[in-house]
């Protein structure tokens, strides 16, 4: 019989995926701020790259990454810290997934709007 994961699988996935998304930005921020000792032309011609708009859908990703990261490890310390809460495991992935969603719209569209409504 072959083990088809589960819920619980999803999250454990998601939540490293998540992690390595974080730390990337995060070694990606600290190069990127290392280049103000070449110089500020060098500096700006980096943070210029920035504002393009693919760079936008870049940080709407990045701000998923945090969310989800965050919320995820707030479910995994309340069924740390409350061993009853692991029987309800599934209802709290989906009402973390509820929370992301709900969260995420408005954030996508507060992020996105500069690019149709300058």
């Amino acid at each position: 019989m072959w083990y088809r994961g589960g819920i619980g699988q999803w999250s454990w996935a998601l939540h490293r995926i998540t992690g390595v998304g974080v730390l990337a930005f995060l070694l990606v921020h600290i190069l990127d701020t290392f280049l103000i000792i070449l110089g500020p032309e060098y500096y700006n011609a980096i943070i210029a790259i920035y504002r393009l708009p693919t760079f936008r859908f870049l940080e709407v990703g990045l701000f998923a990454c945090v969310l989800f990261h965050a919320l995820n490890g707030v479910r995994i310390i309340l069924i740390d810290f409350f061993e009853d809460l692991t029987r309800f495991h599934r209802q709290l992935f989906y009402i973390e997934l509820a929370c992301f969603v709900v969260t995420m719209i408005p954030v996508t569209y507060l992020m996105l709007r500069p690019l149709w409504m300058p």
